[in-house]
């Protein structure tokens, strides 16, 4: 597969003091290239499963946000799934649009529908009702190969990490600075 890396150079948008946003400016998030993706559950509660050894064993939420991940592609025409990785609080992932795409939805639009698509099952298998993740979501645009291969094996070796991750809350001490 030969991926199309784009990406502007101008810096987020900072101008709102309740929410900065990590979004690039007048960037189209719907244009081709890759994305990489984190979304982390409301409140940063471990739901997925848990790393054990450096393997993340899912639980069947865990499988389910898989599942709803790899279904995007039956949803979004001319998108492929790259590197992803279920954590017990959070998941990483590559996004790639497609160059020539008629009528394309961007990234928003995808990561919107990953969200509402999981917390619909994963709702209904805990019988709960509400957020399942946390409002917002943090993406970066991958510009050359060089990023591309540095963000595949950062979700590839994520569960490897998990004792130091930032994103665990079970881990000695407390959540960083303005994590939550």
């Amino acid at each position: 597969m030969v991926i199309r890396l784009y990406g502007p150079t101008s810096m987020p948008n900072e101008t709102d003091p309740r929410r900065r946003s990590l979004r690039l400016q007048g960037y189209d998030y719907s244009q081709a290239g890759a994305y990489f993706i984190t979304v982390c559950t409301h409140l940063r509660v471990a739901l997925f499963g848990e790393v054990v050894e450096n393997d993340v064993r899912l639980n069947q939420a865990g499988m389910i946000v898989t599942e709803s991940w790899g279904n995007l592609i039956a949803h979004y025409r001319d998108i492929d799934l790259d590197a992803f990785v279920v954590m017990p609080n959070h998941v990483h992932g590559i996004i790639v649009l497609a160059d020539g795409a008629g009528t394309r939805r961007g990234i928003p639009e995808i990561v919107r529908g990953f969200k509402t698509f999981s917390a619909r099952s994963v709702n209904e298998l805990r019988q709960t009702r509400g957020g399942l993740w946390q409002r917002g979501y943090y993406e970066h645009v991958i510009r050359n190969e060089t990023t591309l291969n540095r963000i595949r094996g950062y979700i590839a070796n994520n569960p490897a990490r998990w004792a130091d991750d930032p994103d665990n809350i079970s881990r000695a001490g407390s959540i960083a600075p303005g994590r939550v």
